[in-house]
């Protein structure tokens, strides 16, 4: 490891839980000073303190707190690197019944928060000419399912802000790529498995091969420590070349 890469510094949102933990744990075991971003809750700080990341509270709905956490992790940290835009939830309802403040709040987190830390987060990202966004979309970017308006629209933006972001950032040596997993087990797919299975009517395990991972060759959820190995090379000096790619962890889902 060089002095240079053990000095590189990354932001991940919604980086106390389930596949930004696991990103930013891997980024530290990596070398780089790690600030992991999420709501103000005690839970949050208490995991944020037990693994050594700086914590950066902020709520991705309001366009300020984009602002100052760009600010402040440079300001605790000396710069910004890498940037990890993963923050985000899920809502289930018909498009008849959607709630339009939680569509407005889902588009802001998933979407506009990207963009708007990627916008405060340039001229850091571009100084030393390695910079790193990595979008972490969804195999969602991608396909649609029933009942999840806002987190598909918010998706399939996400992917064309890769794209764009990446043909702007290019001479500047910043390179922006999304990657979209399947099927991650984290604690909120392991609450959407257990609604399932309930509403459903099946055991769990039936939920995860018939419902979930029916469209997918290989029938076995992902774990967070998969997405973070991908997003681990993709941050990585080798990675250099690859910009504007749209990586699919989709365990086959996509190749039918």
């Amino acid at each position: 490891m060089t002095a240079q890469q053990e000095q590189r510094v990354a932001l991940v949102t919604g980086g106390t839980s389930g596949i930004g933990l696991a990103i930013a744990g891997r980024f530290q075991a990596d070398g780089m000073r790690v600030a992991v971003l999420d709501l103000d809750r005690p839970h949050a700080r208490e995991v944020a303190g037990q693994r050594g990341f700086t914590f950066i509270p902020a709520d991705l709905a309001r366009r300020e707190d984009c602002r100052r956490a760009v600010e402040e992790t440079v300001s605790a940290l000396g710069g910004l690197d890498v940037l990890v835009n993963n923050a985000g939830f899920q809502h289930i309802d018909p498009i008849k019944e959607f709630p339009e403040d939680t569509w407005d709040t889902m588009l802001h987190v998933m979407l506009t928060a990207p963009f708007l830390l990627i916008k405060y987060a340039w001229p850091h990202l571009t100084r030393g000419g390695q910079g790193r966004v990595i979008n972490i979309a969804s195999i969602h970017g991608h396909v649609a399912s029933p009942f999840k308006s806002a987190y598909i629209s918010a998706k399939h933006g996400l992917i064309g802000l890769t794209r764009t972001a990446a043909l702007e950032a290019g001479e500047q040596g910043l390179t922006v790529n999304a990657i979209c997993p399947g099927y991650v087990r984290t604690p909120l797919v392991e609450g959407q498995i257990a609604d399932q299975a309930r509403t459903r009517g099946l055991s769990e395990a039936e939920v995860e091969q018939k419902v979930m991972l029916e469209p997918a060759a290989i029938k076995k959820l992902l774990n967070p420590e998969d997405v973070a190995a991908l997003a681990s090379y993709v941050a990585s000096p080798a990675a250099w070349g690859m910009t504007g790619a749209v990586l699919d962890l989709d365990l086959g889902w996509t190749a039918r």
